[in-house]
């Protein structure tokens, strides 16, 4: 098997069309083919569509072997053409007409022009040759705006990128902003990544990190934001908008039932008791929101008077109903309210609660937070956006560019179409940090957001069969619903979020020697190391009922794994019938799944370790010794495991890797693991039968009513 070089994944993303999509066969009844007699005509005088012709000659050339040329002289017969048709009654509308001699790509505008271009060259993917049928293929884009960060590297846009972000349907990139020029990533030319991605019909946010300073009303507070806020849109004219989240942009609030601090220091100064400490300004729904929003909107809008500013309730969102809807009734209704989708909702799974933290993909309905925000911003008539994760990945595994569970995915577009029908959702925020990974989870949500009355099933049976073969349907359908019911099962706490279902199956398990164990692995990154993944594993047994809630996601994990890792290896076994164009891409949709698997059966390990080492200290009834026996033989689970993971990731380089992160579970971090399991499995426990006990014991990493 070869085995591919970190990063060697980017090389892959730089492919927009991919290569000898092309199958000989019969021409349809009531189709057309196209060949090299053909021309595709661009107006002379657009440089946009002629940048898009020329996507579609290379597409012809690249993915069905033909050659199809440019030109901007008018022809009469076989010939492709562009259409900018403002008289369309919906602007996002674009549709495709083909006749025996002449198809058009009719759009409102350029850009949905090139989105009638894009669906050409998606229908012919479908097809698996360059014919088309007969009459109008027509789209409308439900979401005006759409926006995904970079899933290349953190706030890094190659042109190639960009492209394959447009031909998905996204209308929008986010740029993590901490000054002019300035990402979490270090200095940035804002403008050449505006300026590139509008070439590819593609709007740019700033999602800020800009921490606020000073309250409002303080004196000097408008010079003051306008040296932030009105700088970033006077010196980068070509913005869209802004992303406001409470954690990033936080201010120095009035509101009494708030710290009234920014920073974690100030907090932590002031209220060195955390159980006595109010909520941070960042975190709580603060009564003068609004007048910090109105500030900033001041100040941008001096620059730009069209700029959408998007505020993100994120934060708040777990705060009472009423603290939530009393800032909305306030806000002004000139700006974009977000709502996280699916957040703070409470679900049960056999018997065992669960509580959606952010960005997962367990609960794919709309949460009762959303729902009540999402009233409110209809009422009141404010645009409705919502953190949807829908360009496929969720924080729920960390270290995979998305989750090869269409089915699971259906019923959370299914929801998104319905809060755009119900509540008038016009925008979505499609992923965080983890960036966008197209995919053929990214190309259905394409369908089910601009199909107009679109067929779920129907829809990912097309893309089975253009995948796999008709042929293997039927145990492709099997095995994508049971990666389905896999993430059914995986109510994520925040101990397994910011834990082994973070980078998965390189996630240590330790005992009682390596409280203080640092992970040696993207230490450069943004959230790389120990900063968003805590390696010694820890669960709240003190709270009433957690004991046993653990236990039933211990069991929920164990069975997820197992549909996961065994239906991995149903999809692993029809590649020899799979073509060998289309090979490469099963092996790595078998091989993410896998992947997710024994992230899941890690997670599962960690939990069952952590109910012996908590009942080692606890219970002094136990079998010490027989208790060390399940521990070892957890630990010889858990390095057979990752043994079965350094084959995935030596395949697709993507695996183990996340831009915020960087690598926390490629190769190198799993033989880390593996060595530090094995020295636990030979030297750790063998030493505690010796002694009989748990010697110096450390309260630092355990449960307080542990301790007597």
């Amino acid at each position: 098997m070869k085995k591919e070089l970190n990063y060697q994944f980017r090389q892959r993303m730089l492919e927009v069309h991919k290569k000898n999509r092309r199958v000989e066969k019969m021409l349809g009844k009531e189709q057309i083919q196209i060949t090299s007699d053909w021309k595709i005509r661009v107006p002379a005088d657009n440089d946009f569509l002629m940048r898009v012709g020329r996507d579609l000659e290379d597409y012809f050339f690249t993915s069905m072997n033909e050659e199809v040329a440019l030109t901007t002289k008018a022809v009469d017969d076989y010939v492709i053409e562009y259409v900018v048709d403002p008289s369309i009654e919906e602007r996002c509308a674009y549709y495709v007409e083909t006749t025996p001699t002449r198809v058009r790509l009719v759009g409102f505008n350029e850009r949905m022009a090139a989105q009638a271009s894009y669906l050409l060259e998606d229908l012919m993917n479908l097809e698996e040759a360059p014919y088309l049928t007969l009459g109008v293929e027509e789209r409308v884009q439900r979401y005006h705006t759409r926006m995904v960060h970079s899933g290349f590297s953190l706030d890094i846009f190659p042109n190639e990128h960009l492209n394959a972000i447009a031909h998905q349907g996204f209308t929008a990139i986010l740029l993590f902003t901490r000054a002019v020029d300035e990402t979490s990533y270090g200095h940035t030319d804002f403008n050449d990544i505006i300026n590139r991605a509008a070439m590819y019909g593609l709007d740019t946010y700033a999602y800020s990190y800009m921490v606020s300073k000073m309250h409002p009303d303080d004196e000097g507070a408008e010079e003051y934001y306008d040296g932030l806020y009105g700088d970033l849109f006077r010196r980068c004219p070509g913005l869209k908008g802004v992303t406001l989240v409470g954690e990033s942009v936080e201010f120095p609030s009035k509101d009494e039932r708030t710290t009234g601090l920014v920073g974690t220091k100030a907090n932590t100064e002031a209220y060195p008791d955390r159980s006595k400490r109010p909520p941070r300004p960042g975190w709580f729904p603060c009564r003068d929101y609004p007048d910090w929003l109105n500030m900033v909107k001041k100040v941008i809008r001096r620059q730009k008077p069209d700029a959408d500013i998007v505020f993100w309730t994120y934060n708040w969102s777990n705060k009472p109903k009423e603290l939530r809807v009393e800032l909305l009734e306030n806000l002004p209704t000139d700006i974009s309210l977000q709502a996280t989708f699916e957040m703070s909702q409470h679900v049960t799974r056999d018997g065992v609660p669960g509580h959606a933290t952010d960005y997962t993909l367990f609960v794919t309905g709309a949460g009762e937070y959303f729902t009540s925000e999402a009233e409110v911003a209809g009422r009141r008539k404010i645009p409705l956006y919502s953190m949807t994760n829908t360009a496929g990945l969720t924080w729920d595994v960390g270290t995979v560019p998305y989750e090869p569970a269409p089915y699971q995915w259906l019923k959370r577009f299914q929801a998104v179409n319905e809060a755009h029908d119900k509540y008038g959702l016009v925008g979505l925020m499609e992923c965080h940090h983890y960036g966008v990974y197209p995919s053929f989870i990214s190309e259905i949500a394409k369908a089910m957001f601009t199909e107009k009355n679109p067929d779920g099933e129907k829809i990912i049976e097309r893309f089975i069969v253009r995948d796999w073969g008709i042929e293997n349907l039927e145990t492709v359908q099997l095995a994508y619903r049971d990666f389905g019911d896999a993430i059914n099962d995986l109510i994520t706490t925040g101990e397994d979020q910011y834990g082994p279902m973070r980078i998965g199956p390189s996630y240590p398990i330790v005992l009682y020697n390596h409280k203080d164990l640092e992970i040696p692995f993207g230490t450069h990154a943004m959230h790389g190391n120990n900063r968003i993944c805590f390696p010694n594993y820890t669960y709240p047994f003190y709270r009433d009922g957690m004991y046993e809630k653990c236990q039933g996601e211990s069991r929920l994990y164990k069975r997820a794994a197992a549909l996961l890792i065994e239906g991995a290896k149903r999809l692993t076994a029809l590649l020899p019938s799979v073509s060998k164009e289309k090979r490469d891409d099963a092996q790595r949709i078998a091989g993410i799944a896998e992947f997710m698997g024994r992230a899941v059966l890690t997670t599962h390990h960690v939990k069952e370790t952590y109910f012996r080492k908590y009942a080692l200290l606890t219970d002094e009834s136990i079998d010490f010794s027989a208790t060390l026996d399940e521990l070892a033989q957890i630990m010889r689970a858990e390095i057979e495991n990752a043994k079965a993971t350094v084959p995935l990731v030596d395949f697709d380089s993507r695996l183990g890797f996340e831009p915020s992160m960087d690598y926390m579970c490629h190769r190198e971090a799993l033989e880390w693991k593996l060595a530090l399991q094995t020295q636990i499995l030979e030297e750790e426990i063998p030493a505690l039968r010796a002694d009989g006990t748990v010697k110096n014991r450390d309260r630092k990493h355990f449960p307080r009513d542990m301790w007597t």
